[in-house]
């Protein structure tokens, strides 16, 4: 019988909770996470436990370790598992919560959003500049300009959503709401107009047409995603009828 399995994760900055609660229905069956891995967890197989899972966002110098650690421990928080900045840890049921008031919850997602924008804005700029230097060449280089463009985006893309999605939960525990919707609006212009842009771009070489596919896969289900986050947010606000 294997003693190893792999689970996908949803996304820490979107479905941290969900992951938790996974990880828990896992140890109920034996099944204890290890270690992250790449967009997932390491599983190992053991005995049947009940654990309830956290995880914190921190970056830490190497003499904070030891004391940051110590410090969940004594509040009955075991740590597992660090990737970069991302800690897990988990407890036994009934443990307090590692975070419980609004003001340390939201320095959690601040610690999050705060590293991933560091790195994201950068990233998001040398992408678009590659993209404009494949529009704007010719032959060898225009092809290995799309061969890096690509790349490029399919890292920068996730990443940017991923720190939107950071800032907006960091928003929603200030009850900052206003702002959480209105990024979602400005999501959805985001998209509306590049698409716009893609309806009448043809016939103006391969990188046009090479960006046309990327922004009609990445679109519709964006759009789709943020329709339906509006829809279930005022069906929730009318209620029942």
């Amino acid at each position: 019988m294997r003693q190893t399995k792999y689970i996908i994760s949803g996304g820490l900055a979107f479905t941290e909770e969900k992951d938790m609660e996974k990880l828990r229905r896992y140890s109920l069956k034996g099944w204890h996470v290890s270690n992250f891995k790449l967009m997932g967890y390491t599983l190992e197989k053991g005995e049947c436990l009940d654990y309830i899972y956290s995880v914190d966002y921190r970056s830490l110098e190497e003499n904070e370790e030891e004391e940051y650690f110590d410090f969940f421990s004594s509040a009955g928080w075991s740590h597992i598992t660090s990737e970069a900045n991302i800690h897990l840890f988990r407890a036994l049921p009934n443990t307090k919560p590692i975070y419980s008031d609004r003001d340390t919850t939201a320095e959690k997602y601040e610690n999050l959003s705060g590293s991933m924008k560091k790195l994201v804005i950068p990233f998001v700029l040398i992408t678009a500049l590659v993209w404009v230097g494949a529009m704007i060449s010719s032959g060898t280089l225009e092809s290995l300009l799309q061969i890096v463009a690509v790349i490029l985006s399919v890292i920068a893309i996730p990443m940017a959503l991923t720190t939107v999605a950071s800032y907006t939960k960091k928003w929603k525990v200030e009850g900052r709401r206003g702002l959480v919707n209105l990024v979602k609006v400005i999501l959805l212009l985001l998209i509306l107009i590049p698409v716009t842009i893609w309806l009448f771009l043809d016939g103006m070489g391969a990188t046009v047409k090479l960006l046309k596919i990327m922004i009609g896969a990445i679109a519709l289900p964006t759009t789709i995603w943020l329709l339906m986050s509006f829809y279930h947010k005022f069906a929730r606000k009318r209620g029942p009828n």
